[in-house]
């Protein structure tokens, strides 16, 4: 008889103010209940609870808000605001889910299965010139077309998370 091991969960909770840059290289359950001001970056699952504030740009997989944001959020697979949600800032999901009752001031650019060059530059936060660089010399997944280069999103997610984009 075969056992599989059970994976370990990850999960930290903070409830404490913090300010500075957080990132996260491997998934993690990441929830969030005091105040945060910064950079953060994660992968997998990010809770903002309603008692939270957070004056930050965040760059997640999964994003969820209860409480009060001011920032730039990019959720490559989906934001959820939830009832409780104050949210001031620019928002970038894969899929967006607004509870009634949340509060949103902003802009929201839905992320698309396709990006041109422009969009990937701000989606990885570099400038214009990499990215025509990266795709001309091959070192980006992208398809070539008349006007520029297309770049698939789940590719561009895929090439990010085999560490490819610090050579």
């Amino acid at each position: 008889m075969a056992f599989k091991k059970k994976t370990e969960e990850k999960i930290l909770d903070v409830d404490a103010a913090m300010q500075g840059t957080l990132t996260f290289r491997d998934p993690v359950n990441l929830r969030i209940n005091g105040k945060f001001e910064g950079t953060l970056e994660t992968k997998g699952n990010l809770t903002i609870g309603s008692s939270a504030q957070v004056n930050a740009n965040i760059t997640g997989d999964q994003i969820v808000i209860a409480g009060k944001v001011k920032g730039r959020i990019i959720a490559k697979h989906g934001l959820v605001l939830q009832h409780t949600a104050i949210v001031e800032g620019d928002i970038s999901p894969a899929r967006l889910s607004v509870a009634e009752g949340a509060l949103f001031e902003g802009k929201c650019s839905m992320l698309a299965d396709f990006m041109n060059t422009e969009e990937l530059a701000r989606y990885l936060e570099v400038d214009n010139d990499s990215i025509v660089e990266w795709a001309n010399s091959g070192k980006i997944p992208a398809t070539k077309e008349q006007n520029g280069w297309k770049f698939e999103r789940k590719s561009i997610d895929s090439w990010i998370a085999s560490g490819k984009i610090n050579k």
